[in-house]
């Protein structure tokens, strides 16, 4: 039954968060049933585990500082434990390499490149999806025969950060809400001409994954992503999500509102850019308004808005961040577990470093989510897959060799719409319907 439209803000997101959960958690800050270790924290305070961990992050921001004082106070309570930390700049691709053998650390965030149903052999079960489920929000994502292999680092919302006041000076002072107010909020920021209206973070490539996320928005439907785009030949073709969605990023390229040389582009700079006034916005997830207002000489101009849509409804997807599980390798796992129970419940990295929210369930808001409060704008998670269906999007996926969730096509579109290209959006898109109908077919019918 379709929902009539709800002002849902914070309300609505309680009782998403709320509404598996008989007694709530207590957020970063106390202890609650994780399944084995208990939240983080043994009844001997930590003292029966020992051993020496490496945890491998993708945060080479933070590693040297932010994470090295989670190290200090994690052994507060688990003073045998060493906990060595390692930063990958493109997790992705690196984790992947040193995942062809047995040496990719103990503690580490799931890969998304890595099919569902090979999780089992490169991880280690964190227990019984059913149960864990009562405590845990985002965990089927990564689930396979009823066991949960990853927990959320934190549950993000994906949209567009973007800089209130390059915006502002331009004249727009509402936040454009459908694709052709958003073309025309960047041009006037073009024709103000002191910051680049749209980043594409082109160089650095995994940046343009991001938009995938938004995907749910573009269509403004909960149930597209994992019910509807696995049951249709019709993925990539006008008028549907994806292409719609895309076409965004080609039309700002080809006209030319996004950095001179793409092929130049920092993300390190790029968050400092914007946080200054030299970018406009950046097609981001959650987690990135606090690495950027924390560089802003003025943090209240660093905002968060849906992607634009011409859908009836707003819809900010919920979804998993990375997922952080352990290497089915690892000799330590024992201590392994405890540092990833005291990472989800007592680090506070979900809401703070993360951006996003806790997937405790019950684990108090973020300052983030009060801007939406009053508004029409949904916050929702995505419907999972139909029974039997489970993991189509991915095999799809990779039979096409698309790679949704990967920079390649991505860049494809930014080359076309520059000129690089000897091919329109059009040739793009047919090219990538044609592979989907191909490997849909095959999938379906396995």
């Amino acid at each position: 039954m379709k929902k009539s439209k709800l002002v849902l803000g914070l309300m609505a997101l309680m009782l998403v968060l709320g509404m598996l959960a008989g007694c709530s958690g207590n957020g970063g800050n106390g202890k609650a049933d994780s399944g084995a270790n208990g939240g983080g924290g043994s009844a001997d305070g930590g003292g029966a585990v020992k051993g020496e961990i490496t945890v491998i992050t993708q945060r080479t921001d933070i590693v040297d500082t932010v994470f090295k004082q989670y190290a200090a106070e994690f052994n507060k309570e688990y003073p045998d434990v060493k906990v060595n930390f390692q930063a990958l700049s493109d997790y992705e691709g690196q984790i992947t390499v040193r995942m062809s053998s047995d040496d990719y650390g103990d503690v580490l965030l799931l890969p998304t490149s890595i099919p569902l149903e090979d999780t089992p052999q490169f991880f280690e079960p964190l227990g019984d999806l059913e149960e864990m489920s009562k405590q845990y929000i985002g965990l089927e994502e990564r689930a396979v025969d009823g066991k949960a292999y990853g927990i959320p680092i934190a549950v993000n919302f994906s949209g567009v950060l973007y800089n209130k006041k390059v915006f502002a000076d331009a004249g727009v002072t509402t936040a454009p809400r459908t694709p052709d107010e958003f073309m025309a909020a960047l041009q006037a920021i073009k024709e103000k001409g002191d910051a680049i209206p749209l980043y594409t973070n082109y160089a650095d490539g995994w940046p343009l994954t991001q938009w995938e996320a938004v995907l749910t928005t573009v269509a403004g439907d909960v149930d597209y992503v994992n019910v509807t785009q696995p049951n249709t030949d019709d993925n990539f073709v006008p008028g549907q999500p994806h292409y719609e969605l895309y076409k965004v990023m080609y039309d700002a390229v080809a006209q030319g509102l996004i950095e001179k040389d793409p092929t130049t582009t920092n993300w390190e700079a790029s968050k400092s850019d914007l946080a200054n006034g030299k970018i406009g916005a950046m097609v981001l997830g959650s987690w990135a308004i606090g690495q950027v207002q924390e560089l802003a000489a003025n943090p209240d101009d660093i905002a968060y808005m849906p992607f634009p849509t011409n859908a009836k409804e707003v819809i900010m997807p919920l979804a998993d961040d990375y997922t952080i599980g352990i290497s089915k390798h690892s000799k330590n796992k024992e201590a392994a577990r405890a540092w990833v129970d005291w990472f989800i419940h007592k680090s506070g990295y979900p809401t703070v470093e993360g951006g996003g929210m806790s997937p405790v369930i019950g684990a108090p808001l973020p300052e983030t989510l009060k801007q939406f409060e009053g508004t029409d704008i949904k916050f929702e998670l995505q419907t999972p897959a139909q029974p039997g269906q489970e993991g189509w999007v991915d095999k799809i996926d990779k039979d096409a060799e698309i790679g949704l969730w990967q920079p390649d096509f991505k860049k494809r579109i930014v080359e076309a719409a520059i000129g690089n290209r000897k091919e329109s959006y059009d040739d793009i898109m047919k090219e990538l319907n044609d592979a989907w109908v191909k490997s849909r077919a095959k999938v379906t019918q396995q």
